[in-house]
């Protein structure tokens, strides 16, 4: 059974940072593109930050490139999310996502209907 875990959600300032971390069991995760999605209430899920199975390929949104990293640890099964110079309009329930894209070639993976599979998510709060 797959289970994806997010953690490191919060309130915080604009201008703060928060780390979000996503912890994968039930799956071979050095096969996975990993990926960050954020739905804020009204709105529909939305891509934010992409890794490949060996972490060498990264894609972010636009409103993220500069503020955000995501990064990976094959050996912990986890996938990080650095978010820095946080603004009100990120907030949203941020939302961790697995895809298998075997580890012969690399590819990401940056729109929801590709990921096989979905965490609980976590409530990040930016204020004003």
């Amino acid at each position: 059974q797959v289970r994806l875990v997010e953690s490191g959600g919060g309130l915080v300032q604009a201008g703060g940072s928060l780390r979000l971390s996503c912890a994968a069991s039930g799956l071979t995760f050095s096969n996975y593109c990993m990926g960050w999605f954020r739905q804020a209430p009204g709105n529909e899920r939305e891509f934010v930050a992409a890794i490949s199975w060996n972490g060498d390929v990264t894609h972010y949104d636009d409103s993220v490139k500069g503020r955000f990293t995501i990064s990976r640890d094959n050996g912990k099964n986890t996938v990080s999310l650095q978010m820095n110079w946080l603004e009100p309009e990120n907030t949203a329930v941020y939302y961790c996502g697995a895809v298998d894209t075997g580890s012969s070639i690399v590819v990401i993976a940056t729109t929801s209907d590709e990921y096989e599979y979905w965490g609980q998510g976590t409530q990040v709060t930016v204020a004003s």
